[in-house]
């Protein structure tokens, strides 16, 4: 098969979950024999034309210049690249700055979107904002043959709110064997006597409610805040927790080594999401044997089931953080969510499941 994968910065990931998610299935459908051709921005910081056998296509993307309309405009000249290259598949995922061209993608390929969260409710944006994502939604869903959703939550969503069929694949993870407490080490930390969360410092991820409540605990262990905070948002939550000298502000780190090494010997790892589907970093903290404390949501409450801890307050973060440790009572936790990536999540079964899905509307066309 001929495969694109639109709707990402690039590979291989300098970002975030998307552009992981194009990283490890494009490589593990490039591997099966597939023909693999992923769309990165013209300023991606690896320039070649393949990596790892898959194409790279480079597209001019002036988000640098022009901030969010850039999006729209790489978005456009991706379609635009696509329509000269007889695709089998293509790809799309995500569908917030794409989905108005919509009817440009070329007709002979069949177009598979990959519906990711609920970008509507996402409470970052002002009502116009969330006007036209709740518009650009119905158009993916209009413009696309057939739809994934990677979520259970997502799934029964679509079907209520435009009655449509999609296909369930999840995000996937790999194990991590290779714990090393040097890395650690080098982070100023002692295994299993400091806690975490790992996101996008944006509101809807919990942030605020996740600190305000380890602020209101009377824990000593260092808290480390791993993401990119130069945004309003982080600007505003540096300033509010300046002088709470647990709480540390790490910036983006995307090296998986150091991210799996600083998950496995967290004594808590908070995941605050709560608009969207599977996310990635999600499993992949129950893949390095994270003890996790989730929002309490149908998302998060799907993958976890009764082996996490919850919080739907400031309150209740600090109770899990003055109460809960990581010691033996709590490997049942552990073990249960790495069985689940292991029969679930595993990227190969992610990819198996996506090969299969694209041969099956291949072999019976649009």
């Amino acid at each position: 098969m001929k495969i694109a994968i639109l709707g990402t910065r690039g590979i291989p990931n300098n970002y975030g979950g998307f552009e992981q998610f194009a990283e490890y299935l494009s490589v593990g459908l490039a591997e099966r024999g597939h023909d693999l051709y992923v769309y990165n921005s013209h300023n991606h910081v690896y320039q070649q034309n393949t990596w790892r056998s898959v194409n790279i296509i480079h597209c001019y993307d002036p988000e640098y210049r022009i901030g969010t309309a850039g999006q729209f405009v790489y978005d456009l000249n991706c379609i635009r690249d696509a329509r000269k290259r007889q695709f089998d598949i293509i790809f799309q995922l995500g569908y917030t700055s794409s989905s108005i061209f919509g009817f440009l993608m070329p007709r002979k390929a069949i177009v598979v979107t990959n519906m990711d969260g609920l970008e509507w409710k996402r409470t970052k944006y002002g009502k116009s904002t969330r006007a036209f994502l709740k518009y650009a939604e119905k158009l993916a869903v209009k413009n696309s043959d057939y739809l994934i959703a990677d979520s259970l939550g997502i799934q029964k969503y679509l079907h209520e709110a435009y009655d449509a069929v999609s296909e369930y694949i999840p995000y996937g993870a790999h194990l991590f064997k290779t714990p090393n407490p040097a890395v650690v080490g080098m982070h100023e930390l002692k295994a299993y006597a400091y806690d975490m969360l790992m996101a996008r410092l944006e509101p809807e991820n919990s942030i605020e409610m996740i600190l305000d409540g380890v602020s209101q605990s009377q824990t000593s262990r260092p808290f480390l805040v791993v993401g990119n905070y130069k945004t309003a948002f982080g600007n505003y939550l540096l300033e509010k927790y300046k002088n709470n000298r647990n709480i540390r502000f790490t910036g983006g780190i995307y090296d998986i080594d150091t991210v799996n090494n600083l998950r496995f010997f967290s004594n808590l790892y908070f995941h605050g999401h709560t608009v969207g589907g599977t996310n990635p970093s999600l499993l992949e903290a129950m893949a390095s044997q994270a003890l996790i404390a989730a929002h309490n949501n149908e998302f998060n409450a799907s993958i976890l089931g009764s082996d996490a801890y919850y919080f739907s307050s400031a309150a209740e973060v600090t109770q899990i953080v003055d109460r809960v440790h990581k010691d033996e009572k709590e490997h049942a936790k552990l073990t249960a969510n790495e069985q689940k990536i292991e029969r679930l999540y595993t990227w190969k079964v992610i990819c198996d499941q996506h090969e299969a899905f694209f041969q099956k509307l291949i072999n019976t066309g649009k």
